[in-house]
């Protein structure tokens, strides 16, 4: 009813524009990162948006949904540097060897193989993989290819997601994140 229109690129962002200024608003179940181009416009949003709900400013974004955020003089720095650790730690390998790639670049995945022990351990972590993803496009080849298996995860595949999880510790020591 405020006028944000929801953008065709992504259900959670919500566009809002009005002559030269403009709004976005990414909603996730009950959590809002609101930014726009003027503090005065903001201000006016959030004023219109308490009329309508009940919601608390937590001020400056410091962390969203895994995201760290670090705001630098003219921009933000994005990082899942904790989301990293998170899985590492889920999966056992907060000290794992690192490795120099996400994928092993001399063989592809098949269906074959025993099955792993965990399947629902396999379809967490690489659930996790894929959500990360979004700030390391590094990974996503090597993460899509072991999400084709989730429904039935096997041994060669979990050798692959560990592999993706060795090459994250391998960045972490790097500092790439």
């Amino acid at each position: 009813s405020l006028g944000f229109v929801e953008a065709k690129t992504d259900s959670s962002l919500f566009i809002y524009s009005r002559g030269t200024d403009v709004a976005f608003l990414l909603l996730y179940v009950d959590d809002i990162v609101l930014t726009a181009s003027s503090t005065s416009f903001l201000q006016r949003i959030i004023h219109a948006l308490r009329q309508e709900f009940s919601m608390t400013d937590m001020g400056a974004l410091h962390h969203f949904l895994g995201v760290s955020v670090q705001r630098q003089s003219d921009s933000l720095f994005l990082s899942q540097r904790q989301y990293i650790l998170d899985i590492l730690d889920r999966a056992g390998m907060l000290s794992c060897k690192p490795c120099s790639t996400p994928v092993d670049t001399h063989s592809k995945l098949s269906a074959d193989g025993a099955a792993v022990t965990d399947p629902s351990s396999y379809r967490s972590i690489a659930g996790a993989l894929q959500y990360l993803t979004f700030t390391r496009p590094d990974i996503a080849y090597a993460v899509q290819q072991v999400c084709l298996y989730m429904h039935d995860p096997r041994e060669p595949h979990l050798c692959a997601m560990k592999r993706i999880l060795r090459y994250l510790q391998g960045t972490l020591d790097l500092g790439l994140h």
